[in-house]
């Protein structure tokens, strides 16, 4: 099973910082597949919790190189929650790559383990019958503090329902469960992966060229 690494961090970082150069990113140093996947950028501001800045990805089988090329750069530039990163916001980053595993049909909204799981729910509006769907990686609901139950209506929310969720409302939810592997990678890590690996840091990495995106 391929699981995420350091390198799919790495190219996620190269990719970013070529857009920022408009330059082609270095070839990826991991080999193809076809995986479910998510990219996520967090900031970190003087030492505190990382904040998120960006977090996008597919649910459907993808092809790990383009698709970590795509949303590498749609997770940090148009997460519609968020204004786009800048370059001058590179030192303060953070990777993380997901690859998604282990897709389970559960018996209901509460048949998932709490920073195993991750979730997808589908369910039908109750007031204009439109079908929402949302979903949370897996270790959102562990990082918030939420219970199971905060976690499924937070992901409500985030499926765009605005009416009273009640609890009839919740056992009519369709429930997929998976789970992930990932890798985090700070910034630093990142410098000091490309001056390891490839002999020096280029002038312009952090975006000197272009700062107006």
């Amino acid at each position: 099973m391929v699981e995420a690494n350091k390198e799919m961090a790495v190219y996620c970082f190269d990719t970013l910082v070529a857009y920022y150069n408009s330059e082609q990113a270095p070839p990826p140093a991991f080999e193809e597949g076809q995986h479910p996947l998510f990219v996520t950028w967090k900031k970190v501001v003087n030492g505190g919790e990382p904040r998120l800045r960006g977090c996008i990805g597919t649910l459907e089988a993808r092809a790990l190189i383009n698709g970590f090329k795509d949303y590498a750069l749609t997770s940090a530039l148009r997460d519609r929650r968020f204004p786009p990163i800048q370059a001058k916001e590179l030192p303060q980053l953070q990777c993380t790559v997901s690859i998604l595993t282990d897709y389970e049909t559960a018996l209901n909204y509460l048949d998932w383990e709490i920073g195993k799981h991750g979730m997808i729910i589908e369910f039908t509006d109750t007031d204009n019958n439109n079908r929402r769907s949302a979903t949370y990686l897996p270790e959102v609901a562990a990082h918030e503090g939420w219970t199971k139950t905060e976690a499924i209506d937070s992901l409500m929310r985030k499926a765009g329902y605005n009416g009273i969720i009640t609890e009839s409302l919740r056992k009519r939810i369709k429930l997929t469960r998976y789970q992930s592997t990932v890798f985090t990678m700070q910034y630093s890590e990142y410098i000091s992966y490309v001056k390891t690996t490839r002999g020096s840091v280029p002038p312009n990495l952090i975006g000197s060229k272009s700062g107006n995106h």
